[in-house]
């Protein structure tokens, strides 16, 4: 067995020359890594042996010497057999120290210095009523500026037949299960473990004489509604924290939250991009080719837009201010508007050889053949620079 073990440096992951602070630190860091209570790794019991067993003898400076010297062999197995004897809880509360020891208690139900208080302090937990999370739609405009909000969230409260006692008559009894503890403790091997007494559900109490509405539990599922506040500039995804808004303690123990998650809908003619809006602008034939002005919708009214001449398809244009100003920011975003310019449709004959008419005019056909191929890169170049594009590319292939 012993050539199958690995270096306890190599465990503990330090140098050889590693001081007793730093095997300490190592090990208290593994420790917690690994304790079978916390982590539900099948192989996490066996690691966690390995690194009390590395301990065992590194943290011992007789054994840490004879290990450095002769190796496992000649510690001879007895030297070593603290460490593979399995877990020692009382190690923990002189490598970690007696808060370490509460805090070891808290997470594994393991044996505090105070159990008494601890005990108290994890029922005020369990006690504690639960956290609530709820979804709210918003249109952009609510998102944008603010709304109330009225919502109705389902919870369990107090019962009002017994006032939350649980018990017809209000009288309660130590639980019999767990002794007032409102924990059971069960033992496997070297390591305790602690859980919720499923009988009165960590409270330690139960009810002498059950309240037949809410069948001893003293809680009841009811319906409230709230009116929730929501700041200006919220965005998609966003979070708004209500505390003590959640479900009602038990035997005055503070009251869980409410979460609330900012759902905002599509918007049919913005698009929001945290503080800036983007919107499509579609701008007439002409308006692209000669310029002009067009009518834009912000959220503040409609503004005048300046489109310049020969304007193209695709071009975004910025109105400083006209975005978003987020909740917590004192700056507002920009509207991005982005031009698309508009092919006429359901032309009549008129217009339709008008367009023909122009549509020579801009190929140069009542120009001489000399000067066809200058006009229409005049009138036309984005045309004619893909189709110099197209002619290299296809140069480059022969070559």
């Amino acid at each position: 067995m012993a050539g199958t073990k690995r270096d306890y440096y190599e465990v503990l992951g330090v140098n050889k020359d590693a001081d007793a602070a730093a095997i300490k630190r190592a090990f208290k860091r593994l420790a917690i890594k690994y304790h079978p209570d916390h982590n539900k790794d099948p192989d996490a019991g066996e690691k966690f042996r390995e690194i009390n067993e590395a301990y065992q003898v590194l943290s011992d400076p007789q054994k840490r010497q004879i290990y450095d010297q002769y190796g496992f062999e000649g510690l001879n197995g007895a030297a070593a057999g603290g460490g593979a004897g399995g877990f020692n809880g009382g190690n923990f509360s002189d490598i970690f120290g007696d808060s370490f020891s509460d805090i070891f208690a808290d997470l594994f139900g393991g044996g505090g210095r105070s159990g008494r208080n601890s005990s108290a302090s994890r029922r005020e937990q369990l006690n504690r009523g639960r956290d609530m999370r709820i979804h709210v739609e918003l249109t952009l405009e609510e998102a944008v500026k603010g709304v109330q909000k009225k919502v109705n969230v389902k919870l369990m409260d107090e019962c009002p037949d017994c006032h939350g006692s649980g018990s017809k008559s209000g009288r309660r009894k130590t639980c019999p299960y767990c002794h007032g503890t409102g924990q059971v403790v069960m033992q496997q091997g070297p390591f305790r473990m602690a859980q919720e007494c499923p009988h009165c559900h960590g409270v330690g109490e139960i009810a002498d004489d059950p309240c037949p509405k809410c069948r001893g539990s003293g809680r009841v599922q009811r319906t409230k509604t709230l009116n929730i506040s929501i700041p200006a500039g919220v965005d998609n995804g966003d979070r708004i924290r209500l505390a003590g808004q959640g479900e009602p303690g038990i035997n005055g123990a503070p009251n869980g939250n409410l979460y609330v998650d900012i759902v905002v809908a599509h918007h049919d003619l913005f698009e929001r991009d945290g503080n800036d809006l983007y919107c499509t602008v579609p701008v007439s034939f002409t308006t692209a080719a000669l310029g002009g002005q067009v009518e834009v919708q912000t959220l503040d009214g409609r503004i005048n837009l300046t489109i310049k001449p020969e304007t193209q398809t695709g071009t975004m244009m910025r109105i400083p201010g006209k975005g978003v100003r987020s909740y917590n920011s004192s700056a507002a975003g920009n509207l991005y508007c982005r031009v698309v310019v508009e092919t006429p449709v359901n032309l009549n004959s008129k217009q339709k050889d008008l367009l023909r008419q122009l549509e020579a005019s801009l190929n140069g056909e009542d120009e001489s053949p000399e000067r066809r191929e200058s006009v229409r890169s005049a009138h036309k170049p984005k045309r004619e620079s893909l189709k110099d594009s197209i002619k290299q590319f296809f140069n480059d292939l022969k070559n």
